[in-house]
């Protein structure tokens, strides 16, 4: 069989995450339109069965998004994105739009050129880029020469999916299978936890809130078929703790059923889930904090 570990990197809000839980099937990275949403590496591990067999595996490192950082979270981000590139078999690089000489993308196109391993670069969201600007950002990239192939998708509506996996495959090596065939994370169900409330509260909350929250899983009790489930949410200002919780606990509550009900489809049993919303002044600035919350190792 063949296997490859695969690493997705790109700017923010390029669709990562999203294209990675179509690449599965089913959602283990959480989404939004805010950027900056993916804060750790989340890996997905796709199992492709050929007559009961399995016939090739890919483990996709999702990676945060690539951005100039204005704190140590930010800095920790781009430094895990930036690291994953020496530690896989292949590079997936998307963009969603046009090259820009002075942005992002140009830093990261600095970064692939020093590297041995084969770039795709995946031009996203087709379906929002009429054909014209579509053939415009292939040309401009195919000029550059360092990609091993360049394929436009939608990872949203589910378009040349299967295509970017069988490019995938055309340059995997036979290798071993590092994970049984159906399992598609190997993260705990405690991180999915903790990502799951933090994806509601981007969706619930006003843009100046989202970035300076963290979930801190407190307990995890699993009672036969009842889970529960105390979580803190972090905040950076007492003015937001009011935000999160709203007009008479309202905006907490509609967060945390939300929360719920998505956990409840994640792990099968029914879920109380307590949430509580704690302040730590500039813990986005914190060592101390952000490895404490899960984003860095000591």
């Amino acid at each position: 069989m063949k296997s490859a570990f695969v690493g997705i990197i790109g700017r923010p809000n390029v669709g990562k995450s999203t294209l990675l839980n179509a690449i599965l099937g089913e959602k283990i990275a959480i989404t939004s339109s805010k950027p900056q949403t993916t804060r750790n590496a989340v890996r997905g591990i796709y199992t492709r069965m050929d007559g009961g067999e399995p016939a090739c595996q890919f483990v996709f490192i999702d990676t945060p998004g690539i951005h100039k950082p204005k704190n140590k979270l930010g800095s920790y981000m781009t430094d895990t994105a930036i690291g994953t590139l020496k530690e896989v078999d292949a590079v997936l690089f998307l963009v969603d739009g046009p090259f820009e000489e002075k942005g992002g993308d140009a830093f990261i196109l600095e970064k692939l050129k020093g590297i041995d391993t084969p770039v795709i670069l995946v031009i996203n969201k087709i379906d929002r880029i009429e054909p014209p600007v579509f053939e415009e950002i292939y040309k401009t990239y195919e000029a550059m020469g360092i990609f091993r192939d360049i394929i436009g998708t939608s990872a949203l509506k589910d378009r040349n999916v299967d295509v970017l996996l069988e490019k995938l495959e055309e340059l995997a090596e036979e290798g071993p299978m590092f994970f049984p065939p159906d399992m598609v994370t190997d993260h705990p169900e405690r991180f999915l936890v903790s990502e799951i409330i933090r994806e509601k509260l981007l969706l619930y909350l006003d843009e100046e809130v989202p970035h300076g929250v963290a979930v801190e899983i407190e307990s995890y009790e699993e009672l036969g078929t009842l889970t529960r489930i105390h979580a803190a949410i972090y905040c950076e200002r007492q003015s937001h703790k009011g935000i999160i919780i709203g007009k008479g606990g309202r905006k907490l509550k509609g967060i945390g059923k939300a929360a719920r009900e998505e956990i409840e489809s994640l792990i099968g049993t029914k879920v109380y889930l307590e949430l509580f919303v704690k302040v730590k002044e500039k813990w986005r600035d914190s060592s101390i904090a952000i490895s404490n919350f899960g984003y860095k190792k000591d």
